[in-house]
């Protein structure tokens, strides 16, 4: 009888070991780490963001960029004007470009309006970065923290990160990140 019990009971606990380790039942899914997932700007989790950005065309963005060297229209979650101020950059001979510079969004997120600058680090692939004029882009992307107490309007406070991919193909930038309120 003890031997019978005890095959019973061993019997319980692998079959309750088994289901409590089973991915997706009735568990929450769990985010990666270092993403944030908050949906709303109410909490202290980062709203999520994505969207697309292109170089802008002559006079489509034309206020508060003074200096910049060149703006991108985004659209998606922010919606503006992201002017360009690049302060270094470099080749070396295998193609390997590098950028550093700092960026002023002027736009919308929500409807809202507002405005914040990044510092950004763009690296990227060039058919030819030997000195001259640059040859085709073959891949890039580029990092953009937002820096801190920069923000006004809907942006006042805001933390977070932008981080672009470029899309050769298709000649756009999309983007994703987070923003904290």
């Amino acid at each position: 009888m003890y031997s019978s019990f005890k095959k019973s009971l061993v019997f319980t606990a692998i079959t309750i070991f088994i289901f409590s380790c089973q991915k997706g039942v009735d568990k929450p899914a769990q985010p990666e780490e270092g993403i944030a997932t908050s949906a709303n700007n109410g909490g202290n989790g980062a709203t999520q963001i994505s969207g697309m950005g292109v170089y802008a065309e002559t006079g489509e963005c034309s206020s508060g960029g003074e200096g910049s060297s060149f703006a991108l229209k985004l659209t998606g979650d922010l919606n503006g004007c992201l002017y360009v101020f690049i302060d270094d950059y470099e080749c070396s001979p295998s193609g390997t470009y590098r950028e550093e510079g700092r960026e002023y969004f002027v736009g919308t997120h929500n409807g809202q309006s507002g405005t914040f600058w990044t510092t950004y680090k763009f690296e990227a692939k060039y058919e030819d970065c030997d000195g001259g004029p640059l040859g085709a882009e073959i891949f890039g992307r580029c990092q953009h923290p937002i820096t801190e107490g920069s923000g006004t309007g809907v942006f006042s406070g805001v933390s977070g990160q932008l981080n672009f991919k470029d899309d050769i193909e298709a000649g756009n930038f999309p983007y994703r990140g987070h923003l904290g309120f």
